[in-house]
């Protein structure tokens, strides 16, 4: 088993090495920290629906309560 698996750095779409690659899925650290930017912008966002909030606070109070 010669070959690697390769994948596909989500930033800038350059092929990359899966194994050994300290930055992985990235291809670089650029790409790492280019990642976490848009992170740190906002630019990414989980979406979590305004009921799973509602239901989350009222067991953290709840919890609070006890």
């Amino acid at each position: 088993m010669g070959s690697k698996l390769k994948v596909k750095c989500p930033i800038c779409k350059k092929k990359t090495y899966w194994e050994e690659n300290p930055y992985r899925p990235f291809c670089s650290k650029e790409c790492k920290l280019a990642d976490l930017y848009h992170w740190i912008k906002e630019d990414y966002r989980i979406k979590v629906s305004e009921i799973n909030l509602l239901n989350n606070n009222e067991t953290h109070l709840n919890k609070k309560e006890e």
